[in-house]
């Protein structure tokens, strides 16, 4: 390879990029009433978006479908060929239809827009030419024309797809913004994913039981609490009544606190020292939200507690550090 041809393949590369760039720029002045349109219609939606496309462009509405599924707004895609022999009747009146065509004439496309405007699916398009069939009849038209493909023969889309996807990506973030859609709900629609492992864990799969927590009854003295901190390595020790239910917890910020006291650990209860209501999660609460709690409050342990206050279990900042919840 010579070194001309090296810069004939990086001057090509950046020209396409700067092209590209500039096609995504050019969206920010066409985030208009259409697309506040294009996303009320969708928020009022009582069944699912449904997107189509042809070519390239439906290689774009499978990913915009994507994702607009995994960010809670179900969806799916229907190829317009498949939509005349059959697949038509994946659609329904209670759905929306996102119809995508760079020029807005794409036959296969067209073809369907009477079916869909009968059954009574609101149509929005997304395309290169507001004055097309598929912009006139939509209710709602995202403009993502290009000025050039980064294609040097204008004939490959490149710069007319990528726009499209950003703007995909655009209606499924304020769409997902709009409906308050949290980390949790994301890893609902991903529980193969890590992310979803981590944030669907919950505490009972993590949480250290029986006698692996750390735990003495009110009357223990100090150095008996100590004790027990050292034999579990939680860096606390909850303290219980002869019931069983929970009173207090006693952790090395605690016993560091003590010592500045001077107090005699031989001789003073354990109750005299411990913290009292404390913080406390249930055993079946997300380890995530115990990972929230002990950031909030500053505390690197917690009891784990069934609804009567009886102690269940114990989890500390280093479970969830195994776990990859952090």
């Amino acid at each position: 390879m010579t070194e001309q041809t090296s810069h004939d393949f990086r001057t090509s590369a950046l020209r396409a990029i700067r092209i590209e760039r500039d096609a995504i720029e050019a969206l920010e002045g066409r985030i208009d009433h259409h697309f506040l349109r294009a996303c009320e219609t969708i928020m009022a939606c009582k069944g699912r978006v449904v997107v189509t496309g042809m070519g390239k462009s439906g290689h774009i509405g499978n990913k915009i479908a994507a994702t607009l599924a995994s960010t809670g707004t179900p969806s799916f895609f229907v190829h317009p060929g498949e939509a005349s022999h059959g697949d038509l009747g994946m659609i329904t009146s209670q759905d929306v239809v996102i119809a995508i065509s760079n020029s807005g004439n794409t036959s296969e496309v067209v073809t369907i827009l009477p079916l869909i405007k009968r059954m009574g699916a609101p149509l929005i398009s997304m395309t290169g030419n507001p004055d097309s069939v598929l912009a006139r009849e939509a209710v709602a038209n995202l403009d993502v024309r290009v000025d050039a493909e980064a294609c040097p023969l204008g004939l490959a889309p490149t710069s007319s797809t990528t726009a499209t996807l950003v703007m995909g990506d655009a209606l499924a973030v304020a769409l997902l913004e709009a409906r308050s859609f949290s980390a949790e709900d994301f890893a609902f629609s991903h529980p193969g994913g890590s992310l979803g492992r981590r944030l669907l864990l919950k505490v009972s799969d993590i949480m250290h039981t029986g006698e692996q927590i750390p735990v003495v009854t009110e009357g223990t003295t100090l150095s008996g609490a100590l004790l027990e901190i050292s034999r579990k390595g939680l860096g606390m020790t909850t303290v219980v009544d002869a019931k069983g239910d929970l009173t207090g917890i006693f952790t090395d910020g605690d016993l560091r606190r003590t010592l500045d006291r001077s107090v005699d650990i031989h001789n003073t209860a354990i109750e005299e020292v411990m913290t009292r209501h404390g913080k406390t999660i249930a055993a079946d609460h997300l380890a995530a939200e115990a990972l929230n709690i002990m950031e909030e409050m500053k505390i690197n342990a917690l009891p784990v507690t069934d609804e009567k206050g009886t102690l269940v279990g114990a989890i500390n900042m280093h479970d969830l550090l195994r776990a990859g919840v952090i």
